[in-house]
């Protein structure tokens, strides 16, 4: 276990935020000493607060930063707040925004505000009822959110107030046609600003945010350079190792948005996910789960089903994220009391790890290289459904990856196969790694770089792309001498579904397994509950692969001809997620550090080491969601192989971190094996790898 170091710097220490979103006409409820008091008994450590941007929150001396109207007068309450977290030891994180002003800005400085089509100013709540202003976005090449406002008042408040850490609120960009991006654009690609934002560069947008928080950030180091800044990252868009340069803490906001309807209800690994991808850089503070307490913006003055929030919430600590809550108002004013309840409910159970979360790293064996497309959602997806532990590795971070710590490497469809990345995966499976891709490849016939790839996965130069099939089959080989790796759990099923593209590839030479093939369609659509076939296969087998698997130097490599992650992501199939799984399993030689012994659908497992201690988090999100109740999960039972060794059978105890009390853990030769008897929605459970610690009656 890792001891929590008091040399580091604050914001290197595991943190708890909460941020109270307060409306301004509430501000004269606040109450300081009370409110920094609640927080802390409500577990938090940090609070984030509004400092400046849109409203001042204190007695702004930056000409067009409009103060907040309903600052008490005679009073710098800013001040108060500040002093006030600090006697309760709370940190305080100023929050900035300065994505949009009051008209009363706008209509003296227009030149610094987005122009859309006809130079139209973009209005924010021109159609919100009651007597409030209007607000106009601003531009992120303008002067308000560069050196005319948003640098003169960050200089200001860090040399007024003992502001901990600042954190920019919508700080990206918003398609602006006024003259300062029509100049910018022009400079930068030598052609005219397009008419819409689907035309633009595709670096152009996030060149302008790294433009202005690059600029913020070294604003910042120069005034107060122990003050830590905080950006967002963005799960399916964002240069991470680019973002790391401007920043030094990063967050994500995973929101359960259940106002979109039930048929667009948010992914149930949105959290962890989000958390992963934040974790890919190396080297950097866990990052923030910002998590609003609320179904939907819109509906931002009730609480997200208890049940569902708590899942939600536990997703992040659980994934080696610190939580960060956003609520709407201060607990005064907040009518739905579950959501007090239930932040200082996660609060308390995630202080509870701090000494063993603290330096924990991903004991994770399974690697997935992330893209933007659906197919790397859907692996995902399926291993977080089926309780398998895996890392992200972003493409724009290679330099940093290091491939030697999985045991497997999975590439899904989409992933760009650049020469540095096959040399990469190459090498990486000539020294015993697995690895597994999927669909298209790119044409070896004249490109030496793919040929190399090619030649990695068994098949041969010449692969050519099929049409779009529908009614078609995967067929599991039979095996001479074993039952097929991929049929497990699915021994009397000679046929599962299959759909999409094939890329028509033969083996490289008869050292290449074939582990499944195409059956081809049999019946379109329209026809098939008609004679003559109705229920005939004109061609039963092919010797078209679906499923290769090479050996190569000490590792393997497996291609999957198809997409299987489009498969997953348009019917979610229980075979295909078998498919997957079985596959992972097999690279793994049937022997993988964590096995959940039954499948639990909504059922997360994360595994850390710190130290000589393994910490098993499981997280439940069982049933139909939005969870209006929680279900609890009996019975989990949990083999482990952690590589250490017991001579004689052993019974050792492994503590519950969050619940408290003791379950017995078996141990013989190479295997751990548990049974955890009760998960409501979140435990953690510690493991010791030392055979002399902890055995019952040795300790």
């Amino acid at each position: 276990m890792t001891k929590v170091n008091e040399e580091r710097a604050w914001w290197h220490k595991p943190l708890r935020v909460i941020q109270p979103n307060m409306q301004v006409r509430d501000t004269s409820l606040i109450d300081p000493p009370r409110l920094a008091a609640q927080l802390k008994e409500m577990g938090a450590n940090a609070m984030v607060f509004n400092t400046g941007g849109i409203y001042a929150w204190y007695d702004t001396q930056v000409p067009y930063h409009t103060v907040n109207g309903y600052l008490p007068e005679g009073r710098d309450l800013l001040g108060e707040l500040i002093t006030a977290c600090h006697l309760e030891e709370l940190r305080f994180i100023a929050r900035f925004d300065f994505s949009k002003a009051d008209d009363s800005v706008y209509l003296r400085r227009p030149e610094w505000f987005v122009r859309k089509e006809g130079g139209r100013p973009e209005i924010i709540g021109a159609e919100r009822p009651g007597p409030w202003p209007l607000l106009m976005s601003t531009c992120i090449n303008g002067g308000y959110r560069n050196a005319d406002v948003a640098a003169p008042v960050l200089r200001e408040a860090l040399s007024r107030y003992p502001i901990d850490g600042i954190f920019f609120n919508n700080p990206g960009y918003v398609f602006c046609r006024c003259e300062r991006c029509r100049r910018k654009y022009a400079e930068r690609y030598g052609k005219d600003l397009p008419d819409s934002p689907q035309e633009l560069e595709p670096d152009f947008a996030a060149g302008c945010f790294d433009d202005n928080m690059e600029a913020m950030h070294d604003l910042i180091k120069q005034e107060r350079p122990e003050v830590p800044m905080i950006l967002y990252y963005n799960l399916h868009r964002d240069n991470l190792s680019k973002r790391v340069q401007i920043t030094d803490m990063l967050c994500t906001e995973p929101q359960d948005v259940l106002s979109l309807g039930h048929a667009r209800i948010p992914e149930f690994w949105k959290p962890a996910l989000s958390i992963k991808v934040g974790r890919s850089v190396p080297g950097r503070p866990a990052p923030f789960g910002i998590v609003h307490s609320c179904p939907g913006m819109d509906w931002r003055h009730t609480g997200l089903p208890v049940a569902e929030y708590r899942f939600w919430l536990a997703q992040i600590p659980a994934n080696g994220g610190q939580i960060w809550h956003s609520v709407t108002g201060i607990p005064d004013t907040i009518e739905d009391k579950r959501i007090l309840k239930t932040v200082a409910e996660l609060n308390h159970h995630a202080a509870k790890l701090d000494a063993y979360m603290d330096g924990a790293v991903s004991a994770a064996e399974t690697a997935l290289l992330w893209n933007e497309r659906g197919e790397a959602q859907s692996w995902a997806e399926t291993m977080i459904n089926r309780q398998i532990p895996f890392d992200v590795l972003l493409p724009q971070s290679r330099k940093d990856w290091e491939l030697d710590r999985y045991r497997v490497v999975l590439i899904p469809e989409g992933t760009e196969y650049t020469s540095s990345l096959i040399h990469d995966l190459r090498s990486y499976v000539h020294g015993g790694g697995q690895l597994l891709t999927e669909g298209a490849l790119p044409s070896a016939a004249a490109d030496a770089g793919v040929k190399l790839l090619h030649d990695l996965l068994g098949i041969s130069d010449e692969a050519f792309k099929s049409e779009y099939l529908i009614a078609s089959y995967l067929r599991f080989q039979e095996l001479s001498c074993e039952i097929n790796p991929l049929q497990q759990g699915m021994d009397t099923t000679a046929l599962i579904a299959h759909r999409g593209y094939v890329t028509y590839a033969h083996p490289r030479n008869d050292a290449v397994r074939v582990l499944a093939t195409l059956v081809p369609p049999f019946s379109p659509p329209e026809s098939v509950g008609a004679p003559p076939e109705r229920a005939s296969l004109p061609v039963s087998r092919t010797d078209l692969p679906l499923a290769l698997e090479q050996s190569w130097g000490a590792g393997r490599a497996m291609y999957f001809t198809f997409s299987l992650g489009a498969l997953l992501r348009e019917f979610k199939l229980p075979e295909h997620e078998m498919l997957l799984a079985n596959a992972i399993d097999h690279l793994l030689d049937g022997r993988p550090l964590l096995s959940v012994t039954t499948s639990y659908p909504g059922l997360q497992a994360t595994l850390f080491r710190n130290g000589s201690d393994l910490l098993l988090h499981f997280v439940n999100g069982a049933g139909r969601r939005p969870l209006a109740a929680t279900l609890p999960l009996h019975d989990i039972e949990v083999r482990l192989r952690p590589g250490t060794r017991w001579p004689t059978e052993s019974v050792f105890k492994l503590e519950m971190l969050i619940g408290g009390g003791w379950i017995e853990g078996f141990a013989a030769n190479d295997e751990l094996n548990f049974t955890l008897p009760r998960l409501e929605v979140w435990e953690c459970i510690r493991i010791p790898l030392n055979p002399t610690v902890n055995a019952v009656g040795e300790g």
